[in-house]
């Protein structure tokens, strides 16, 4: 992913309005390490229900508003992005209204998520062998690439509601 800029990140919210976007805030984007990330991810401790990710489709950012429902579940969920299995970090269920009229009369999808956006370290994080011969790279590798195809799916089924 490549860095984007705080200008770039409030116009790219698709699903806000504008005085939310310019009442978004944006964390200190200098220390970002945008070579290890597959989406950005923030959370406003203002806001503690609100949720904010870019996601990169055609090189373009598509910045989402989630909302975090108040209701825990009762088992412990898997992530719908990382798909991390050993649970280092609670997943909880994000809404986000749909862009367009379809968002303006109510329209959302919901998707299960790290609570604090970690599945881009969840899907590079080495895993242990599985069998002898297990190709370990390989593996990390079609992790990170199955996270990129649930981000960007889930950013072009909000966008493109519209």
């Amino acid at each position: 992913m490549h860095a984007f800029t705080e200008k770039d990140l409030r116009a790219s919210f698709v699903n806000a309005s504008l005085r939310e976007r310019n009442a978004l805030v944006v964390p200190d984007l200098a220390h970002v390490a945008w070579e290890d990330l597959d989406y950005f991810g923030w959370r406003d401790p203002k806001q503690p229900l609100a949720g904010f990710i870019v996601v990169p489709v055609d090189d373009a950012p598509v910045g989402i508003l989630l909302r975090r429902t108040e209701q825990r579940t009762r088992a412990r969920a898997q992530c719908s992005w990382c798909e991390d299995v050993t649970l280092p970090n609670d997943v909880v269920l994000f809404g986000a209204k749909r862009a367009g009229k379809a968002g303006r009369n109510g329209d959302t999808v919901g998707t299960l998520l790290c609570e604090n956006f970690e599945c881009s370290a969840n899907a590079r994080r080495p895993m242990p062998p599985a069998y002898l011969g297990f190709d370990v790279q390989a593996a990390r590798q079609r992790r990170i690439e199955a996270l990129r195809a649930h981000a960007d799916g889930f950013a072009r089924e909000i966008r493109d509601s519209a």
